[in-house]
């Protein structure tokens, strides 16, 4: 009964995908019903933390009550229960959530596991409702899509519409968050696919206004925010919101630098990552002792500065403590977003600003809260350069086109500012950390996956730390070697020099020759790479130096193992582009045979599926490193869901750990795939 009640559902998916837009539709409406459910119930979870937390007040008029060591215990014990949930159970979870969400488009072909949604919606929400400063918007983007992606992978569809429906929960979750349909469908095409010539538009919106529509059935139609009415007094006045986009773009970029640079300190803290989440935390409750307002989303405070009630020294200092705040909550591996804190600083910045201008020319300028709106906008656009998304999201929180145009100036400039400071955005700087760069949605970086020692040579150039010049140069010489690494007589590691070193010192050659050792060329911060690292950290290493090739050490920077060099690490990229091109279209016309024997493709290459070879299972591709040790490409892997017993296909990625029942499409040279098949 059960078989034919599967068989009986099967057939219907079947014949809904042959109506295509229809049947996209349909996801549409699925995905934009389930994530605004979901942004209901991240913020209900948000309410109930914090009604645990802070007795069921707003967290900040709640810490004005309570004494100063609670707030710093109840943010330390947030993030002891935030630690280890995100660690063990989805490390996808930790930090905004956005650029994992594009991360999984632009690898994984919108492939997000499922259980996402769960750690993402309990870490996000204990993070908020205990004080972590940093907002919901992030997480309901990522909970969104990973809903659009599950649903994605259990219907088998193609990579095309699992991208379309990744995005159609991202727009879900901006629009049900801002009640704002427009801005969450341009959200997610401008961010998340990065392409404004998406071929499937439709369903984005859909899911977009379907999820207001959800949202508004249980929360009302109010904004988020309390808007005055706005209008422009004079067109001179388009000058001072011009300055304030500059001031903006300015504030969007330290507000990266900041993010990224606590990131990298804690980083560097050699304790469990599961810990570093308290100490985050407890960092925050400290700040919030004499700045309460920095706890949390953070709503109250903009709402004041936007009806001008703070006074312009503290708006300006709230700017720089909740840059600090929100830093340290997710540089320490809290969840959160980053919309929330940017219109923070945004509103602060505005009101500071407008104070001072409306003072000095009342008659042509608003009040200081016209200008908190503008450079709410200006911070969103500039951190995140999506200067669209910025102005829809302002322009539909207030419903007043006379908002437009001092808003598209003021987000344009802050933009094209911000941009010229920096080149990467909030989002896309955390990917290019990761080796993944994005361009229109796309990973152009193939090396990420590559290690070292697949590609170094073992032969190396090393000179004893006595040897003297002449000596040197008879080596120096009779090799093709560029880089030379100096040794003592125990073997121990000094440091290197370059041929354009020893180019410098031939100058004096004869004044030298007598008295010059080795040990007077090293350089002791050598550059290096390790055995384990990857080809685009090779390559980030190679721009530092003047050689064409670099050592490489073993793992506890003890020993010199090989050297590298520059036009290997590129004859790599150029082979891995080939392979991808031919990976991918092969992909694309394989992915509905059920099963395929071994055929031969062009001459002396072939295709074979074959079931996962023992001594793989429980290894991830990487680890088991193919490519390098078995010459063949898995173009694709079908697996067995949890839980069910529905085939999915997985397009290859690095960090894929392999189970029991997977089946490889293998692509290679018709020796080396029978040599892999016979394991």
């Amino acid at each position: 009964m059960i078989t034919f009640i599967k068989q009986f559902f099967g057939k219907l998916v079947e014949q809904a995908k042959m109506a295509e837009h229809s049947f996209m539709v349909i996801l549409a409406v699925i995905i934009g019903v389930l994530g605004g459910l979901g942004a209901l119930g991240v913020r209900l979870l948000i309410q109930f933390f914090t009604d645990i937390s802070f007795g069921g007040e707003e967290i900040i008029k709640a810490s004005e009550g309570i004494p100063w060591y609670q707030i710093i215990i109840t943010l330390a014990i947030g993030g002891a229960i935030i630690g280890p949930i995100i660690y063990f159970f989805a490390k996808e979870a930790k930090g905004h959530g956005v650029p994992e969400v594009m991360e999984s488009i632009a690898k994984r072909d919108g492939m997000i596991r499922p259980r996402v949604v769960l750690v993402k919606a309990l870490a996000s929400s204990i993070c908020i409702g205990t004080g972590g400063s940093t907002g919901r918007e992030g997480p309901i983007v990522q909970i969104g899509a990973s809903i659009g992606s599950a649903i994605g992978q259990i219907l088998k569809l193609p990579s095309n519409k699992l991208k379309t429906l990744v995005a159609c929960g991202a727009a879900a979750g901006i629009a049900a968050t801002f009640n704002a349909p427009i801005a969450g469908a341009l959200f997610a095409v401008e961010i998340i696919l990065g392409d404004f010539g998406v071929a499937q538009f439709s369903p984005i919106v859909i899911s977009s206004v379907i999820a207001t529509v959800v949202s508004r059935h249980f929360l009302g139609d109010f904004p988020t925010f309390e808007v005055l009415p706005y209008e422009l007094k004079s067109a001179w006045e388009l000058i001072p919101y011009a300055l304030l986009g500059l001031l903006g773009g300015a504030a969007g970029v330290l507000f990266i630098k900041v993010l990224y640079g606590l990131e990298d300190f804690f980083d560097g803290i050699r304790i469990p990552d599961y810990v570093k989440p308290a100490i985050g935390g407890a960092l925050v409750g400290l700040v919030a002792i004499a700045f309460p307002e920095v706890l949390g989303i953070g709503h109250e405070a903009v709402n004041h500065a936007l009806h001008g009630g703070l006074v312009w020294y503290i708006m300006a200092a709230m700017v720089l403590i909740k840059i600090l705040g929100t830093s340290l909550t997710l540089g320490s591996g809290g969840s959160g977003g980053i919309f929330a804190p940017s219109l923070f600083i945004g509103a602060m910045l505005g009101g500071a600003f407008g104070t001072g201008v409306h003072a000095l020319f009342p008659g042509i300028t608003a009040s200081s809260g016209a200008y908190s709106l503008v450079a709410m906008g200006t911070v969103v656009a500039s951190a995140t350069q999506a200067p669209i998304t910025a102005i829809l999201i302002i322009f539909e929180l207030t419903n007043d086109y006379n908002i437009i145009l001092p808003l598209m100036v003021a987000c344009i400039t802050s933009t094209l500012f911000a941009r010229k400071l920096k080149k990467e955005s909030i989002y896309t700087l955390k990917l290019l950390r990761k080796g993944i760069n994005i361009e229109a949605g796309r990973e152009i970086d193939v090396l990420k996956d590559i290690k070292t020692k697949s590609v170094m040579e073992h032969n190396k150039a090393v000179i004893l730390s006595s040897m003297k010049l002449e000596e040197i140069l008879n080596i120096v010489v009779n090799t093709a070697h560029t880089c030379f690494v100096v040794i003592d007589p125990e073997s121990n590691l000094l440091g290197s020099f370059t041929l354009h070193d020893f180019k410098q010192i031939l100058i004096d050659y004869e004044d030298l020759k007598d008295v010059l050792i080795a040990t007077d060329m090293v350089k002791y911060d050598m550059i290096f790479v390790k055995e384990e690292d990857n080809l685009n950290y090779v390559m980030s290493q190679f721009g530092k130096g003047n050689t064409d090739e670099l050592p490489v050490l073993d793992q506890d920077e003890k020993r010199v193992i090989g050297v590298i060099w520059k036009n290997d690490v590129i004859n790599s990229y150029n082979r891995e582009l080939l392979k991808a091109e031919i990976a991918n279209g092969m992909a694309e016309r394989v992915s509905s045979i059920e099963r395929l024997e071994m055929s031969e493709v062009i001459p002396g290459y072939s295709m074979l599926e074959i079931p996962v070879p023992k001594k793989f299972i429980g290894e991830t591709l990487i680890g088991v490193n193919v490519r390098a040790k078995y010459l063949v490409e898995v173009i694709l892997i079908k697996t067995i869901l949890e839980k069910s017993e529905k085939e999915s296909r997985i397009f290859p990625y690095g960090d894929y750990r392999f189970k029991a029942k997977d089946k490889l499409l293998l692509f290679g040279e018709n020796s080396k795939i029978q040599r892999i098949k016979n394991l």
